[in-house]
């Protein structure tokens, strides 16, 4: 069986990347994880994995640099955040990537190519890698995009600023929407489709045109008797309904 191994410092992406592989190759096994570009290159070592899934931004070793550490030990994959310049770059060499959060259709993609190297070697990266560094530099190193720090929000004839990620979950109607916070219910005008691009995607999923969720507050998800699926929040009675173009967010939750 064709093996890999995941790193990414984000426990989130690593579960969710395990299990669209899980779905889109589920011959391929996972042997281990890694929290950043130093545990990947030690687990290249011991558990020699046909292929190493990089995140680029990691503590300690990035994942360029890791890449050109393990060299040809093994097949690389990076996976990233950043799309035009990233992809541009990638399509160019030798390696692959997956963008976040990995979609199934792209990474059926990706898998397709994987398959057709397993009996070539892999390709030593120092070369690309270092190629790729004094490309990709100032971009990688550029500022994260601005997300939505604060929420303003009404809460009866007061106006609070609310930081996001006290936020539990926003759910539209057709004139307002709910701010759900640990403590208090408050109201904004702003709809869902204009927060979803406003809001940092990592920490905020659309699982429903109306409602946006902050991933650290779901405890699980559940189906009713009509068979709908519904987004548990932790510490609160609340179930938030997930629309079908949403499920493949907790398909193997």
């Amino acid at each position: 069986m064709p093996t890999a191994i995941i790193a990414d410092d984000e426990r989130l992406m690593r579960d969710q990347l395990r299990m669209r592989l899980g779905q889109v190759w589920p011959e391929l096994e996972i042997i281990g994880e890694a929290k950043n570009g130093d545990e990947a290159v030690d687990l290249v070592d011991q558990l020699k994995p046909d292929f190493t899934f990089l995140d680029i931004r990691m503590p300690g070793k990035t994942g360029m640099e890791a890449a050109a550490v393990i060299g040809n030990k093994s097949h690389i994959v990076f996976v990233t955040a950043y799309d035009a310049y990233a992809v541009e770059a990638f399509e160019r060499g030798a390696v692959d990537y997956v963008l976040k959060p990995p979609e199934q259709e792209r990474l059926q993609i990706t898998v397709d190519r994987l398959k057709t190297r397993l009996a070539t070697p892999a390709a030593d990266m120092n070369a690309s890698v270092t190629a790729m560094l004094s490309q990709l530099a100032e971009k990688i190193t550029a500022p994260k995009p601005s997300y939505l720090q604060w929420i303003q929000a009404s809460i009866g004839q007061d106006l609070r600023m609310i930081p996001v990620e006290e936020i539990l979950f926003f759910r539209s109607d057709e004139k307002y929407t709910c701010v759900q916070t640990e403590r208090y219910e408050a109201l904004i005008r702003k709809p869902v489709r204009d927060l979803a691009e406003e809001l940092d995607p990592a920490l905020f999923w659309q699982i429903h045109r109306a409602t946006l969720v902050n991933v650290n507050a779901i405890e699980g998800v559940t189906r009713d008797i009509r068979g709908r699926h519904l987004v548990m929040i932790k510490g609160k009675p609340d179930k938030l309904e997930v629309s079908r173009s949403f499920l493949h967010l907790f398909k193997q939750m």
